[in-house]
């Protein structure tokens, strides 16, 4: 199966009956299997006029009722900002699959890369929190696009799944879960006598249309939704709030896969596409007697700060393989002392065992 294949039907096993996007390459084909599959299941595929109608849309569904998401690539990423930015204030749980082709721009459209990493942890502006997830197989693209979906339920939050056009494009073997070993998170709804937007670091929701009064705006708000914008106690508190529901449950939502780090005096830090040539690099090394290690990143926002600081403490250099120009090698050098080398590559081309194995020759 392919890998955006497998994300649509990732997002079907998360429970999701509402998709509206808009046709980009190398996402695309995520779009068209949900117009197939989710008139199947009782839900609604809506192609829209862009990408900025496709998450306002999405938003709206999910405020009604609905378990939402959209798919994109770079430059519709760019253009839903706006409207993530709303998706934040206003807590909506929704998940956004942005498969990142290469950049600025319109790029090299069917090529695959990693440069929309920070864009989706700082891409909207203010203060805010974001969960990212990371696959790197087609296997992966289903069960954490699922997974996406659970977590957005379970913080009200905004969810990206960050894939590319190679992952996405792909063909793998992969094995269809059996449902029931998937559970559903299902988000907390709220009674007459609690409000949607305070009152508790998580609030419970409130459907349109269902008879509850709920007022909902992108605007700074009191815990009832109701409009203040003058006032920097209710600011401050709504903001911190929605900043520190994520930040304390850092440690509940750190995924990461570890190989041959117990005696490791270098260590490679990767995440998607790139991982997995740099886990063939690391099985050669290990091969020829080089002590390497190997952290795979799975959730890459909110970022495995504790981990990366151990592993920091432990080896005397890390590696990142990356298809940037060090996005992830910057972010990793925040919480170490040791130094940190990117393997980084542009250009559409993803990274071979052979060049990384001779970055870590050179390093051991």
């Amino acid at each position: 199966m392919q890998g955006d294949t497998a994300c649509a039907y990732g997002a079907l096993y998360g429970g999701c009956n509402f998709f509206a996007g808009y046709p980009i390459t190398p996402a695309s084909e995520i779009a068209e299997s949900l117009s197939i599959e989710l008139p199947n299941v009782g839900g609604y595929c809506l192609q829209m006029e862009d990408e900025i109608a496709s998450i306002g849309a999405v938003i709206g569904a999910v405020w009604a009722g609905a378990r939402g998401m959209t798919a994109t690539s770079g430059p519709g990423f760019s253009l839903m900002q706006e409207n993530i930015g709303y998706a934040f204030m206003t807590e909506t749980p929704c998940v956004i699959i942005d498969v990142q082709r290469s950049g600025p721009s319109t790029g090299q459209a069917t090529l695959p890369a990693q440069g929309d990493i920070m864009q989706a942890r700082w891409g909207t502006h203010g203060d805010h929190q974001i969960i990212a997830l990371s696959p790197a197989t087609v296997q992966e693209c289903l069960t954490l696009t699922a997974d996406a979906f659970n977590l957005a339920e379970r913080y009200r939050n905004p969810v990206i799944v960050l894939t590319d056009g190679e992952i996405g494009h792909l063909r793998e073997k992969m094995t269809f879960p059996d449902p029931s070993d998937i559970e559903l998170v299902n988000r907390r709804l709220g009674s007459s006598n609690q409000h949607a937007f305070g009152g508790e670091m998580i609030p419970p929701m409130f459907e349109l249309g269902h008879g509850s009064f709920v007022h909902v705006t992108g605007s700074s708000h009191k815990e009832t939704g109701m409009r203040d914008v003058f006032s920097q106690e209710v600011h401050d508190t709504l903001i911190r709030r929605i900043y520190t529901k994520i930040d304390v449950n850092r440690d509940k939502l750190v995924r990461v896969e570890e190989h041959f780090m117990d005696d490791a005096e270098v260590a490679l830090v990767s995440l998607g596409v790139a991982s997995r040539p740099t886990m063939g690099a690391v099985l050669e090394a290990r091969n020829n007697g080089l002590k390497v290690g190997f952290l795979r990143l799975m959730i890459v926002w909110p970022f495995p700060k504790k981990k990366i600081a151990a592993i920091g403490k432990k080896v005397k250099k890390i590696l990142v393989p990356e298809m940037n120009l060090g996005q992830l090698s910057r972010e990793i050098e925040r919480f170490v002392d040791c130094e940190v080398v990117s393997i980084s590559k542009v250009g559409g081309v993803s990274h071979r065992v052979s060049e990384i194995y001779s970055v870590i020759e050179h390093y051991t």
